[in-house]
């Protein structure tokens, strides 16, 4: 659990920063998201987070806990995939001695662990059927039994859960109950996938840089400017958990202080360019690295900026913001024999 400070009037813009402080970037995609965290955080209300494996859910439920009234008291997570579903009740809500085969001893659940404070529940969609009404239970009245015991016990918790199922369709389904999807769907936050917040990936790569440059004493001096381009064009199916375990892979494979590239450039994918990012590469660096991936979208939208397929769809960039980034760099389209200037705007 991290330290947390009462918030006051005069520092609460203090307070804010620090709660988010482990969370890098400034994409227009992760600002709506902490938006909603300042929103919510300082209510009880439930909170569900949802988004594709990888894009940071326990960061984001620790940001709510830590922004929330709750902040100094325990932070409690599960994550219910991980617990065999045999137990998972036990772990939940506890149980008592010889409750079960293996129960030695009385045990403590998270529920009563996490009392006054928040608790986590990660991949909360496999949560099996017969033990939804529990959590129903204990999420509308704030009480439970232990497992092997009568006696009901009352708690006051916070609950926060994720999951990366689509739990409307397990509704529809019939895998997850309605009642306790709508209980749990309070507040509702989706994280954004890391291929729509590309303008994140060059701040999260020297992030990643420094922590395990430093943890492996291997000190780097340059990102290779090839490297970086094809970080923001990978399509990234493992999100920031992906980009970290890349990066850590380039600090042990690098020689002399210069990373290798550990990933294969492949075509651009709804690129959003980091042109105000800050890394080691040199403005001249990033600026040649954002014209050599508009020119090369262009190419491959046949010239045309605007509509579903130009390349402002392509590299996710309003036609107006390309169109100036263009200009810029001046970049136009090559002159057609016939002497027509043109721009490639879809007319």
């Amino acid at each position: 659990m991290e330290d947390c400070e009462t918030v006051t009037n005069a520092g609460a813009a203090d307070q804010v920063e620090r709660t988010f402080e482990r969370i890098i970037g400034n994409s227009a995609a992760l600002e709506s998201v902490l938006a909603q965290v300042e929103q919510v955080a300082p209510t009880d209300s439930t909170v569900l987070i949802e988004g594709e494996t990888g894009t940071g859910k326990e960061l984001i439920a620790h940001a709510i806990h830590n922004a929330s009234q709750r902040c100094g008291r325990a932070f409690i997570k599960l994550n219910c995939a991980a617990i065999p579903l045999d137990l998972l009740e036990s772990e939940l809500f506890g149980h008592e001695k010889g409750a079960f085969t293996g129960a030695i001893a009385q045990k403590m659940g998270r529920f009563e662990m996490a009392d006054k404070g928040t608790l986590f529940l990660d991949e909360v969609g496999d949560i099996p059927p017969a033990l939804q009404p529990k959590l129903l239970r204990v999420l509308q009245e704030q009480e439970f039994e232990r497992l092997g015991s009568g006696r009901t016990h009352k708690v006051d918790v916070r609950l926060v859960a994720a999951t990366n199922r689509n739990l409307d369709k397990m509704v529809a389904r019939g895998q997850f109950r309605s009642d306790l999807y709508y209980r749990l769907n309070v507040f509702p936050i989706l994280l954004p996938a890391l291929r729509e917040r590309r303008e994140d990936i060059p701040a999260l790569v020297m992030h990643f840089l420094k922590i395990f440059s430093r943890r492996m004493g291997k000190p780097i001096d340059s990102v290779p400017s090839e490297m970086m381009v094809a970080f923001q064009w990978h399509s990234w199916p493992g999100n920031i958990r992906e980009l970290q375990n890349l990066v850590e892979r380039a600090v042990i494979l690098s020689r002399d202080g210069v990373l290798p590239n550990t990933l294969q450039k492949r075509q651009p994918s709804a690129i959003i360019l980091g042109s105000d990012t800050q890394s080691s590469l040199s403005p001249m660096a990033w600026e040649n690295s954002d014209r050599a991936l508009i020119v090369e979208t262009l190419e491959h939208a046949g010239w045309i900026v605007g509509g579903p397929h130009g390349a402002a769809a392509k590299l996710g960039l309003k036609r107006t913001t390309l169109l100036a980034r263009m200009r810029r760099l001046g970049i136009s389209r090559p002159m057609p024999q016939d002497g027509t200037d043109l721009l490639g705007i879809a007319q």
